[in-house]
């Protein structure tokens, strides 16, 4: 026997989120390229005044408190971006061949100037043999007058907590 509430949360979790619109899917691909590409300087570009990227060592981590894989505001989003346009980084030494998937991308919230948008990935990395690098990862994106920019963008890793190879790339 189902209950009123029993129901009510059935419906809620089989109700599907929407879809981003075009204009948003499109950054986000941009995005993904553009870090696949090792196109830096253009890649930091997309990023708003006060940006945030984080990849949390766990799910349930609150940034202000626990270690995390990488907790860049957008000066170190800026500084990380230096050290990757040097080329004398060796963990990149060959370079990184990457290519992501986004998929399954669902706005989780919406505002007059903001979307948040969660989406599965799949990274493909190629440097000596191939890793793949999944998760969802939850984009934050602001709509400015000088177009769609990124507010934040977090990570979340279906390893994480265990043992990472090396983050010297933008994942």
């Amino acid at each position: 026997m189902t209950t009123t509430e029993d129901a009510d949360v059935l419906r809620t979790a089989l109700t599907p989120l929407p879809p981003p619109d075009p204009d948003i899917t499109a950054f986000l691909n941009l995005e993904a390229r553009l870090a696949d590409e090792a196109r830096y300087s253009e890649w930091e570009l997309l990023w708003d005044t006060d940006a945030l990227y984080w990849v949390p060592m766990h799910p349930d981590d609150d940034r202000e408190i626990n270690l995390s894989y990488i907790n860049d505001n957008r000066r170190r989003i800026k500084s990380r971006v230096a050290q990757l346009n040097t080329g004398n980084r060796h963990s990149q030494t060959p370079p990184s061949v990457m290519r992501r998937l986004l998929s399954n991308s669902e706005v989780l919230a919406e505002t007059d100037d903001t979307v948040t948008v969660a989406s599965n990935f799949a990274l493909f990395e190629y440097r000596h043999d191939q890793r793949v690098w999944a998760g969802r990862v939850i984009h934050v994106v602001r709509r400015t007058a000088d177009g769609l920019r990124l507010a934040s963008k977090t990570v979340h890793l279906i390893s994480a907590g265990g043992p990472v190879d090396t983050l010297a790339f933008l994942i």
